[in-house]
This record gives structure tokens, sequence and C-alpha cells, in this order.
């Protein structure tokens, strides 16, 4: 009798413990930041602001005319990672627009509130009062971006990667006034640290993932795993550090979990980012008596225990609906027919 042996290859899980994420909370993005300080240096304000009105324009990729620093920082880091596998992000994103209606949703109902709750990081979004003054604006521009991304022709002509490139030198601008005003407070760390965005990257990934699941959508491990690959490809171009991403499900639930434990607590900022959050989506509710379904999406998304750290209310009656609504796509409807998500949604379906 011949005793066959099988043995079962088990991947090793990393560990995101404080000895680990303590000092990324000091850490920033090199390469962005020593372009911004060259500018600020030679320019001062008035060269921060020029390149920020370039940074944001969308719809500009080409950088022929901008200042010698930003135009090498592009070509320097204009290119994917090593590590990209470009099966994974065409499975990646046929895995996003077979749920796009449903992705959607859990953006504005999930994954933005869930980063709210992340106290520190929370206050570079409360100080710079976009989100406070022009949410509907900032929920707009949020859109654009994860659905302007998910073109996989906008990868083959390099203009995606130009796109996350200026999110990535805007942070690094961000970071340096934020870092410089008199109301930033050094115990939160640096402004838009490698923590914080490591976390910003697990609530476009890992927690749609997760989000999805709650909402009883069948998905399959393989397409799961495709689409955080997406997002580690991503994150890199972002300037997330490598230790910082996970690079498969196992590792983004303990990395989640080790910031949920870090960083999750009360705050003035984040319960504030949810209500002016929470009031554009309510407005864009097609009918009155489904105003507090918003409400009661994100508590059922987010659970009681960060929807309690950000003051959401509860609303019981909704609630116990909503339970039944995410088989139904009485949400996919509300979120088709809302100012934020149709133009954003049309623009890019016919592009497909």
């Amino acid at each position: 009798m011949i005793r066959l042996t099988i043995f079962m290859k088990i991947l090793p899980t990393r560990v995101f413990d404080d000895a680990l994420l303590t000092p990324y909370r000091q850490i920033g993005d090199e390469a962005a930041d020593a372009v911004v300080l060259q500018i600020a240096s030679q320019r001062g304000r008035e060269g921060l602001a020029e390149l920020m009105r370039y940074l944001g324009d969308i719809q500009t990729v080409s950088f022929d005319t901008q200042l010698p620093e930003v135009q090498i920082f592009f070509r320097e880091q204009g290119h994917l990672p090593a590590f990209a596998n470009l099966s994974q992000m065409e499975k990646a994103m046929a895995f996003f627009w077979k749920h796009d209606q449903k992705i959607a949703l859990l953006l504005g109902c999930y994954s933005l509130p869930y980063c709210y709750a992340a106290a520190d990081g929370a206050q570079v979004l409360w100080l710079s009062e976009r989100i406070k003054n022009d949410t509907y604006k900032r929920l707009e521009e949020t859109g654009e971006f994860v659905f302007g991304i998910m073109q996989e022709r906008d990868w083959r002509n390099g203009r995606n990667i130009i796109k996350i490139l200026k999110i990535r030198l805007m942070h690094a601008v961000i970071r340096y006034f934020t870092r410089h005003s008199p109301k930033w407070d050094t115990f939160w760390g640096l402004p838009i640290n490698q923590e914080d965005m490591a976390g910003t990257n697990l609530a476009f990934s890992y927690i749609v993932i997760r989000g999805l699941r709650k909402l009883g959508v069948a998905t399959n491990e393989t397409d799961e795993e495709a689409y955080l690959h997406f997002w580690y490809i991503v994150g890199s171009l972002l300037g997330v550090a490598p230790l910082l991403l996970p690079k498969n499900l196992r590792e983004a639930f303990h990395l989640d979990r080790a910031i949920f434990n870090r960083q999750f607590k009360p705050s003035t900022a984040g319960v504030e980012l949810t209500k002016s959050l929470t009031k554009i989506l309510q407005q864009q509710a097609p009918d009155s008596a489904l105003r507090n379904f918003p409400v009661a999406q994100m508590r059922f998304l987010l659970g009681n225990t960060v929807a309690d750290l950000l003051a959401i209310p509860q609303v019981p009656f909704e609630e116990s609906i909503i339970k039944l609504t995410t088989q139904i796509p009485l949400f996919t409807k509300l979120f088709r027919s809302s100012k934020i998500s149709s133009p954003v949604l049309e623009k890019y379906k016919r592009r497909q």
C-alpha cells in the first residue's frame, strides 16, 4: 500500500502590530513630499496654489507644461509596479462593473463613514473644511475617481496612472499645508500619514468586499482577491508603503482589525463629517418617506459599535426593514436616481 501525504500550502500572514504601525503615523510620502517642499521653497504658497489648480483638473493628464520637478515625478513614478498582474486587474474591473450600483451605495454608506471613524485621520478632512462646506462636490469627486480608474482602456493608454499620481501629489500639498497649520495637533501624527492612507485603501477595497457580503451579494474568493489586488496596485501608485498593503484577504482582515483597534474612537471630527454626509444622502431620497433609509443603511453596514462612535441616530422602523431590503434593489434605485451617482454612473457606463 502506498501512503500519499498531501501537504497543503499555508500562506504566511504578516503581523500588523503596534511596533509596525506606530512609526508609520509619522511617515508621509517621501517622493511626493520632496516635490511639494521644493516648489514651496522656490515659489511659496502661490506656486503650490498653481499646482493644486492643475491637480484638481481631472480631465487634464498632460504634464508637459508643469514645473520640471513635477514632470520628473510623473516620469519616474508613472508606471505600474512590478507585481501588477494584468489578468487580475481585468478580473477586478469586471467584478466592479458587475456590482457597480451596489458599490456606489457602499462607497457612500459604508466606506466613507468607516474612514471618518478613524478619529485622528479624520482631523485632516475636518480641518480642510471641504467635506463640511462642499460635501456634494466631494462625493462627486470620489465617484469620479473610483469609476474613472475602473476604465480598462485608461490603464492601457496610461491616463489612470497620471490621474492617481495627481491625487498622490494633491495629498502631499494638503499634508504640507495641514502640518504647518496652528490647528494641527502633532498628537494625531503626520497629516495623511501612512497608516491613515492604508486604512483608506482598505475602505475602498476590503470594506467594499465585506459590504457586498453584508448586502447578500453572491461573490467568490477569486474575484474578491482580484479586487483586492487591483487596490494593492492603486495603493502603491498612491505612495502607500508596501508593508501596509495587504496581499490577500486574510492579511486585509488582520490589518483592518489592527487599525480598528488603534484608531477607531469617538471624535467631533468623525461625528460632524458623518452628519454632513448623512444630510447629503438624505437629500437624494426620491421621497421624504425614504429619508431615514440611508441612516438605517449606514447602521446596518457599519454595525452598532462604529455607528455609535459616529453618533448615527437609530431609526428602529427603517432598521427592521433594511434586513429585508438588502435583497431587493430599493437602494440601488435610490442611488441611481440621485444627483450624485447618476452623472458619474452614466458617464462611465457609456464608456464600457
